[in-house]
């Protein structure tokens, strides 16, 4: 078999994994809170639709947000690369595809890095500006996870979702810890992580040049100094602008829950679902499972049991994660196959050619 058929299995099999681990999970929740009639608890309150379609919108406004954020990062950077907001919104939609079924939803960035490119901007200024992105929801994050984790703590009468919670800050901080000491002291980390390929290198049965991983982790490293350099200094004020929007970006996107809440005729608990989203965001970063399926329904159901009670979680979690995922890789899907032909295509020929030889 050759290569490209290998890696189509890889990609096809993700899907897979990441839809059926979902469904399965979703499942599982439903037929244990049977027995206590779902169905009867739901004709009994009244069912207001018109804060599911709220919620559908608060998704789409959501990408858009998402894609005005991108956009202002995008010129920042170079300003002779204009890029529109229909276009950066393009991009944001298409990475949901491979986001949903790669861990901690990585996927998503080399597509947003792979079509900012195309779209003019040059390689490295386009990984500053996915960078970007991702350093200004870390600290958004940190900022929010010690009242997040004070509001919700009281709720959190699930094992798994304590253990998960506290792995999930663990993981969250050394990241915090390794972005910053990237930033400060970009040769002592590419010594480290050519150090520990090494290392791993031996373990593995795959052999590659060892001149070419150096020449991966120099560029990757740079790229990455280069662009916090540029953020924190020159490109200041599209930063706090960037900033600005990643604030709205995730309220909006904490919303969906209340939504779905109302339209379920239950109390919105708008602070407590806030503060239960940044909590859930926190562990379904854990690189554990294509696009954070099953983890991502298990804490959805673990954060929200003491809010919504068992009669009605099931319907809750079955909504909130098609809106927020099965939502997200349908509209992903179409529009990568529009730009790409193929759901397997970018992953397979684009995306390695264009990270072993960038512009």
């Amino acid at each position: 078999m050759s290569d490209k058929n290998k890696k189509s299995r890889k990609v096809t099999l993700s899907i897979i994994l990441s839809i059926g681990l979902s469904i399965a999970v979703i499942l599982l929740i439903l037929y244990f809170t049977l027995d206590a009639k779902p169905f009867e608890a739901l004709s009994t309150v009244h069912i207001r639709y018109e804060f599911f379609i709220v919620a559908v919108l608060f998704n789409v406004i959501y990408w858009v947000i998402w894609g005005a954020r991108l956009k202002i990062l995008s010129n920042a950077i170079d300003p002779n690369v204009h890029i529109s907001l229909w276009e950066s919104t393009k991009i944001v939609i298409a990475n949901l595809f491979f986001a949903g079924i790669t861990p901690s939803l990585a996927g998503g960035e080399p597509v947003r890095i792979y079509l900012l490119n195309k779209d003019g901007l040059s390689t490295g200024g386009a990984t500053a500006a996915v960078l970007g992105e991702r350093l200004i929801d870390a600290i958004f994050l940190l900022l929010c996870l010690p009242f997040a984790v004070y509001i919700i703590k009281d709720y959190i009468n699930v094992e798994f979702i304590k253990i998960g919670l506290s792995a999930g800050v663990v993981f969250f901080i050394i990241c915090i810890f390794l972005l910053a000491y990237a930033i400060k002291y970009p040769e002592k980390v590419k010594t480290f992580l050519i150090f520990i390929t090494e290392k791993l290198s031996r373990l593995s049965k795959k052999q590659t040049r060892k001149k070419s991983i150096v020449q991966r982790i120099n560029h990757e490293v740079d790229n990455f100094h280069q662009s916090m350099v540029f953020f924190l200094t020159r490109g200041k004020k599209a930063f706090l602008q960037a900033s600005f929007l990643t604030v709205l970006l995730w309220s909006v996107g904490f919303m969906i829950p209340s939504m779905i809440m109302l339209g379920l005729g239950l109390n919105p608990f708008f602070i407590e679902s806030y503060a239960a989203q940044a909590v859930l965001l926190v562990i379904v970063m854990m690189p554990l499972t294509p696009g954070s399926s099953g983890i991502a329904e298990l804490g959805t159901a673990g954060l929200y049991s003491v809010l919504i009670g068992p009669s009605l979680l099931g319907v809750f979690v079955i909504l909130f994660r098609f809106i927020t995922f099965h939502m997200n890789l349908i509209a992903g899907g179409i529009f990568q196959y529009r730009i790409f032909k193929s759901f397997t295509a970018f992953s397979i020929d684009k995306l390695e050619k264009h990270q072993e030889n960038p512009p």
